[in-house]
């Protein structure tokens, strides 16, 4: 049983999809995300990086929009993720970079009561501040 602590991560006004239907996909182990707080997986052929920050996961495409570098060998801290390349720092809930006004872009997570970890391979837009 996972503890309150691991949240679901699911796009705004959106509830997750029930653990039997649906196009979710399992991707991993709360406890192991617990242990080392970032992942890559692959999911319909797309590199994600799962974070697991402030008790939750959340997950996003593992290429940095700004010089294509892997995010899942970035340092996660403060709810952020920062990029190994520039040091970009994406919140990992949204993808949004304050200091750009860009976003990464992310998935939809869910975890189940057993603390399975599952991704939606359904991209959320990528906004800008003008957006």
């Amino acid at each position: 049983m996972v503890d309150d602590a691991a949240r679901v991560r699911a796009p705004e006004g959106e509830a997750p999809a029930p653990s039997s239907g649906g196009s979710w996909v399992e991707v991993a182990t709360v406890k192991e995300l617990a242990r080392h707080k970032k992942k890559l997986v692959e999911v319909a052929g797309e590199p994600i990086a799962l974070f697991y920050a402030d008790g939750a996961v959340s997950a996003m495409y593992d290429v940095c929009i700004h010089k294509e570098r892997s995010l899942s060998k970035g340092i996660v801290m403060g709810g952020k993720v920062i990029c190994p390349g520039h040091q970009w720092m994406f919140d990992v809930d949204t993808g949004w970079c304050e200091e750009e006004e860009r976003c990464q872009p992310s998935y939809p997570v869910r975890v189940d009561d057993d603390g399975v970890v599952y991704v939606e391979p359904r991209q959320r837009i990528a906004r800008t501040a003008d957006d």
